[in-house]
């Protein structure tokens, strides 16, 4: 296969499901099992775009950079740092201590089912319920801890950890959407920089040259894809439940066991 196409496919995987609650990292990992594995480097820039490009779509809250004079802004922007800092200090213990995701696909597997489930069961639980557009404090340490489970288990998702505690402890779709996004995108950010750090400053030896014009082509197009994704999921929360994104995971963890089973994977 060419090697535009393989970064084309990639990027358009990542783009659309770096927010999306079906996990990016299982995804890359099930799709690189059928194209040729790209460097970690490959990984890291293509997520930075895709992180990047969604900025826009919360300039209303970016605005609140421009009123930190504001209560309400000061006591948002702590709420994310704060959820940021529970995910980000034992994160970055994880990588201080060599912590490597499994490259493998059956764990992968077995989340995305699991989660799937999950995303099912919470649903049917919260039938009915009120709902809120405020963001507690407890929300604000669940998706600290949401993140912290998604890095510890691949296909986990770390929107789909996130935004199902919030939806537990009675957020709005909708706000519990927007905050998961909101922390995750500095958490991402971070996570990239310091990835990025690390491969300029700690080079593996041997490791081979990066085709600057392929990588530029798959951050574009992760980039697009991951705008477009997110805005459609923005609307789509405002109306809808989780459900499909559960039906989706349990149908693809299931297929991917049945693949490993037969050795296929």
């Amino acid at each position: 296969m060419a090697t535009w196409l393989v970064v084309l496919i990639l990027g358009i995987v990542e783009g659309l499901t770096e927010f999306l609650p079906v996990s990016s990292t299982g995804h890359l990992l099930i799709a690189q099992y059928w194209l040729p594995r790209q460097s970690d480097l490959f990984n890291v820039v293509i997520q930075g775009g895709a992180v990047l490009a969604v900025l826009p779509l919360f300039k209303e809250r970016l605005a609140m950079l421009s009123r930190l004079h504001e209560r309400a802004s000061q006591t948002f922007l702590l709420k994310i740092f704060v959820a940021c800092c529970i995910t980000g200090l034992p994160g970055y213990i994880m990588e201080k201590k060599g912590f490597k995701l499994p490259e493998h696909v059956e764990p992968v597997a077995w989340a995305l089912l699991i989660g799937g489930v999950i995303f099912i069961a919470v649903e049917l639980a919260l039938r009915g319920k009120k709902t809120t557009d405020e963001i507690s404090w407890g929300v604000v340490a669940a998706v600290g801890v949401g993140q912290l489970i998604a890095a510890v288990f691949p296909g986990a998702s770390r929107s789909g950890s996130t935004i199902m505690l919030a939806l537990i402890l009675g957020c709005a779709r909708p706000a519990a959407t927007e905050f998961s996004f909101l922390v995750g995108i500095p958490t991402m950010l971070a996570a990239t920089a310091l990835k990025l750090f690390k491969e300029f400053h700690h080079p593996v030896a041997g490791a081979p040259h990066e085709d600057l014009a392929m990588l530029a082509l798959a951050t574009v197009v992760a980039a697009i894809v991951s705008f477009i994704a997110v805005k459609w999921l923005l609307r789509y929360v405002q109306t809808h439940t989780f459900v499909g994104f559960g039906i989706y995971r349990i149908i693809l963890g299931g297929l991917l066991l049945a693949f490993v089973a037969m050795k296929v994977m």
